[in-house]
């Protein structure tokens, strides 16, 4: 069934365009403002030291967001965003955590700004909720953000943001993620940007209608609670510091900020040549038995200091969770400039934004229209996009001696979502995503290979939670978690390896727990090479049902392989929703990075040491990488040099077998 337009659904539609800074008063609310002249009159010391601090606040709203939040997703795995904007909603700094949510939370600010202001207004104390992604703040409905307008002597000094994803929301579906989903009405409830705190007080009736919505609602209200103590804290010391240096030198900083972030990275961009550089990035499947493979298509130019990125070509929105909104376009774009281009240069988005255009048609996967299915967009067109921009940006910086060094191929290209829901160990209902996939593997350097299950780029301190965290918090029971040959992209210079999990329910009740996969990648690779590497492996999960794992457990055993499980071994599509029974299995084998590079550029010894780490087979040594290994696993040097010349003869198409001398180096 198509879905149904929406009338009214326009006034929460933000487009690019819409985004420029507004230098207008808006409403009743005044807006603090500094003269240019202030700000190209700061002393560079000052600068310096007021700049630090600003981020050194993002830093202590993370602290006590993870502090104050009871779930693992917070406190473990660091899956929450951080920022301080000024008075406009132009992101002055953003803390070094999941840069796809920080990046849109100046949307939030914005709308916030226009349409909150005189009705219902706002004023010192007052804290907003929003988790509608069409508005911003978040990329899809579980990221919820909690948004603080700061003021001094009564004028709208600036904002603080901080959000986070909450395990459930409500939908359909645990966790709030509906695999069978058709449009936003399966999934929780987009909430516009609404007052849960006013004047220093939470409100209670909106709370109540917050948490009614979600099957844990206990610790979502210690998250809420989180993100407004972080921005409690952040509002202490931005007073603080406004009393130390004075507001109009502070606001000063905070423009300056943004001015030094555009003037570098256009500055960069100018060393850089002129050209386009392209890219498909792909997601099969856009909702359980989809077996269609839908593509966004990027077109990046760059001209003088500028960027451009074009999604002309991009398919239109589908019946499904995976579309994502504008903010989550926006989360693709961000944090790779932050972290390829912009590595050197403060982390102040307001700046960059400026230096770059965006291209994209409304109704299509990467900025779709209400009321389209957006589910599983913060890891699905969102986590695509991102994948097609590093691959371009990449591009682009690989034409250039010095910047190329900042470059890597495509990171981890899926996010392995499991979700597990039902009865826990001390007997409450509980529901969380495990977050093991943030040990993605990184992509391959012009001059080095990507980290083994170094994390995600776009959230630089992202981790994994221990496994006897897991085993503590949720009824599970690790079999291992370890890092997978072959998972990494060959290459010159190999891309990081991916990893796996494998566990079984433990101490719950009879029926097992409730299982939710979505894991797309495993039709085509999403973690591509560049320069002749190869793509990182596909994704790939099994359930072993009715297993005999626990018999070995009786025997002192602990399986290490599918084959000592018996059982029944079911490969898992890319979206299912089922029950994991008492005896059965999940193994979940997430992606490695890309490689650079020809395989065959790299040193036999280099790949002689992957294969006793275990990190490349000895078969892909030999038939990817072109290196003959002896009985002790070390190269030959002479059998490698001819078995590689006879297989570049076949891939240039000679028609002739080379003659070639075993023992001689041709």
């Amino acid at each position: 069934m198509p879905a149904v337009p929406v009338a009214g659904s326009e006034r929460f539609a933000v487009q690019p365009e819409s985004l420029a800074t507004d230098t207008r008063a808006v409403g009743a609310v005044a807006l603090h403002r500094v003269d240019p002249d202030e700000v190209t009159a700061l002393d560079p010391l000052t600068y310096e030291v007021v700049r630090h601090r600003l981020a050194a606040i993002t830093e202590e709203m993370g602290d006590a967001i993870k502090r104050m939040s009871g779930s693992v997703v917070v406190t473990d795995c660091n899956d929450f965003g951080a920022a301080i904007l000024d008075e406009t909603g132009d992101t002055v700094q953003v803390g070094l955590y999941n840069m796809q949510l920080a990046a849109s939370v100046d949307m939030a600010a914005k709308w916030t700004l226009h349409h909150r202001s005189s009705n219902p207004g706002f004023g010192p104390g007052d804290l907003f909720l929003c988790n509608d992604p069409w508005v911003g703040g978040g990329l899809h409905q579980n990221d919820v953000t909690v948004l603080a307008p700061l003021f001094h002597d009564g004028e709208l000094f600036g904002w603080t943001a901080a959000v986070a994803h909450q395990v459930d929301l409500g939908g359909v579906s645990p966790g709030s993620w509906s695999v069978d989903g058709r449009d936003v009405f399966w999934e929780s409830i987009p909430t516009p940007p609404v007052k849960i705190v006013e004047n220093g007080r939470l409100r209670a009736d909106v709370e109540d209608a917050y948490l009614r919505r979600s099957r844990v609602p206990k610790l979502v209200a210690l998250d809420l609670r989180a993100k407004i103590g972080a921005n409690n804290v952040a509002h202490d010391r931005l007073h603080a510091l406004i009393g130390k240096y004075g507001a109009r030198t502070v606001k000063a900083v905070m423009k300056r900020m943004m001015n030094d972030a555009e003037t570098r990275v256009r500055a960069k961009l100018a060393e850089l040549p002129d050209g386009s550089w392209g890219a498909v990035a792909h997601q099969d499947g856009g909702r359980a038995g989809d077996r269609a493979i839908h593509k966004i298509v990027l077109t990046m130019t760059k001209s003088g200091d500028r960027l451009t990125f074009d999604f002309t070509g991009t398919d239109p929105q589908v019946d499904g969770i995976i579309n994502c909104t504008l903010a989550g376009l926006r989360g693709g774009i961000m944090p790779v400039l932050l972290t390829m281009l912009c590595p050197d240069i403060p982390w102040a988005p307001g700046g960059i934004y400026r230096a770059i255009g965006i291209i994209s048609e409304p109704g299509t996967l990467n900025n779709c229209t209400f009321p389209a299915g957006i589910g599983k967009a913060s890891v699905a067109s969102a986590w695509a996009t991102q994948n097609a921009v590093s691959e371009t940006v990449a591009a682009m910086l690989a034409t250039h001696p010095v910047h190329s060094r900042q470059l890597m191929s495509v990171c981890c290209g899926t996010w392995d979502l499991t979700l597990l829901a039902g009865v826990d160990q001390r007997g409450g209902g509980f529901v969380t995503m495990l977050c093991d996939a943030m040990a993605g593997g990184l992509g391959a350097k012009i001059d080095g290979d990507g980290v083994d299950t170094g994390g995600e780029n776009c959230i630089p301190m992202g981790r994994v939670a221990d496994v006897e965290i897991n085993e503590f918090s949720f009824p599970i029971l690790y079999l291992w978690r370890r890092e997978e040959t072959d998972s990494g992209g060959p290459g010159r210079y190999r891309g990081g390896v991916g990893a796996s999990s494998c566990f079984i329910p433990h101490d719950t009740g009879p029926d097992g727990l409730h299982l939710v996969v979505s894991a797309p990648g495993k039709a085509v690779p999403q973690a591509p090479g560049l320069s002749g590497g190869y793509p990182a492996a596909t994704q790939h999960d099994l359930l072993i049902r009715d297993s005999a794992v626990r018999a070995a457990f009786a025997a002192g055993r602990i399986p290490a392989a599918f084959d000592d499980m018996g059982g029944r071994r079911d490969v898992v599509p890319p979206h299912l929703e089922t029950a994991l029974g008492a005896d059965d299995v999940y193994y979940t084998h997430w992606q490695g990075g890309g490689g650079i590079g020809d395989p065959f550029l790299r040193e036999p010894e280099m790949v002689a040491a992957d294969v006793q780490a275990h990190k490349v087979s000895p078969d892909a040594a030999r038939h990817v990488y072109g290196v003959v290994l002896d009985d002790q696993a070390h190269p030959d040097l002479d059998r490698t040099a001819a078995y590689r010349q006879q297989a570049r003869a076949e891939r240039a198409g000679a028609t002739t077998t080379l003659t070639i001398i075993p023992g001689e180096r041709p």
